[in-house]
């Protein structure tokens, strides 16, 4: 079947509309395929050829771009200069002249090829306006629905484009099933052989920023802001937080009243993982005193000679919650504030005067019987008649 060209003009806008691409993208891409479609039956497959067509008529016109020559070789590719002038008065030998041909029709074989240009052409361009759109939402947060799980992949559908959740983007313990609306971070947009990739997280430190500023209006203005955020998605986040404004109470503010905004955080990243909200300081002791929250800390000593490694230490019955389950706490506090952090328990904690150990039970003077006091009493009674 031949190519009808006069349909082309309708397919174009139907086109333009089913795939949600501007109208001149469409028309261009179809130009670049009449091209080839015409090179197939009309020209050679090396020429150069501009196809330009009417949207009201459906008339299409070839150029064909030929260099002009004195003595022509080859007429697919030069002219001669005489012909060359009756085009442009002005043409001088070694210029570029468009020659136009009138087309009708192409053949079945032209109108395949063509077919094929367009879908090829038509791919590249709605991967040029995913990436165009998407690449402008990295490092935000957007609505995702999952469209499918694939082993330890989730896949989301995030309107015009799809988007994966890699095994370290997810969530630990966190359960993705097909049809579930969730919240997720654009990481990256990466160009791939099969479109545009695009990155999406919800185990990453920047989610749970994101989460918070839309919770905690004051980080708009600069009142309170996000230090430091050391994070084991789906176990337990710590968050530095610090104010510029005299009397506003960073954590608080964080938290909100009676928790409601520290508890919209977490039901959206699941109520297994827990948030420590610490005061950040620039004081490097105090910083890590506060990152070792709830460890009540006895003192913090840097360690000679090693960059960014302290030794804190630890009433011993502290010691377990300085560590936490799995080295946890002390692992998290160590990211936060950027130090290889060593926990020992401080061996010159005096004991709490209210609590007596055996020793000095032993060594306290002994009660007397009340036989041997009731003695003691009638002896120096006696003592003190004679």
């Amino acid at each position: 079947m031949d190519l009808d060209i006069k349909q082309l003009a309708v397919a174009i806008r139907a086109i333009a509309e089913e795939k949600n691409l501007p109208e001149e993208t469409v028309q261009e891409i179809l130009e670049q395929a009449l091209g080839a479609a015409y090179r197939r039956d009309y020209g050679d497959r090396e020429q150069e050829v501009r196809i330009s067509m009417d949207m009201e008529t459906g008339e299409v016109n070839a150029y064909v771009i030929k260099e002009v020559v004195e003595r022509v070789g080859s007429d697919a590719y030069e002219i001669s200069l005489e012909d060359a002038k009756a085009i442009k008065s002005d043409a001088a030998k070694g210029d570029m002249i468009e020659v136009h041909q009138t087309v009708t029709t192409f053949g079945r074989v032209a109108a395949q090829t063509a077919k094929q240009v367009v879908l090829q052409r038509l791919r590249e361009a709605e991967r040029d306006i995913v990436m165009n759109e998407y690449e402008d939402k990295i490092g935000t947060v957007i609505n995702a629905l999952i469209a499918r799980v694939e082993g330890n992949i989730v896949r989301v559908d995030l309107g015009k484009a799809q988007g994966i959740m890699p095994r370290s983007e997810q969530i630990q313990g966190e359960r993705y099933y097909p049809g579930q609306r969730l919240k997720v971070f654009l990481k990256d947009v990466e160009r791939g052989p099969r479109g545009p990739q695009l990155i999406v997280s919800r185990g990453c430190v920047e989610f749970i920023e994101w989460l918070f500023r839309g919770e905690v209006p004051e980080m708009e203005s600069g009142a309170v802001q996000i230090k430091d955020i050391a994070r084991e998605a789906g176990v337990r986040t710590k968050l530095a937080v610090f104010s510029s404004v005299k009397g506003v109470d960073p954590v608080g503010t964080f938290v909100g009243g009676h928790g409601t905004r520290v508890n919209a955080v977490m039901s959206e990243i699941g109520e297994q993982e827990k948030i420590d909200i610490i005061v950040w300081d620039e004081d490097t002791k105090t910083y890590i005193t506060n990152a070792l929250s709830p460890t009540k800390v006895a003192r913090v000593e840097f360690v000679e000679g090693a960059n960014n490694k302290v030794k804190v230490y630890v009433p011993e019955d502290q010691l377990s919650i300085a560590i936490g389950k799995g080295g946890q706490n002390v692992r998290l506090a160590s990211k936060l504030t950027k130090y290889e952090i060593d926990i020992e328990a401080d061996r010159e904690v005096p004991a709490d005067p209210q609590v007596v150990s055996s020793k000095d039970r032993a060594a306290a003077p002994k009660l007397k019987r009340k036989s041997e006091l009731e003695n003691s009493l009638l002896a120096a009674i006696e003592q003190h008649g004679e």
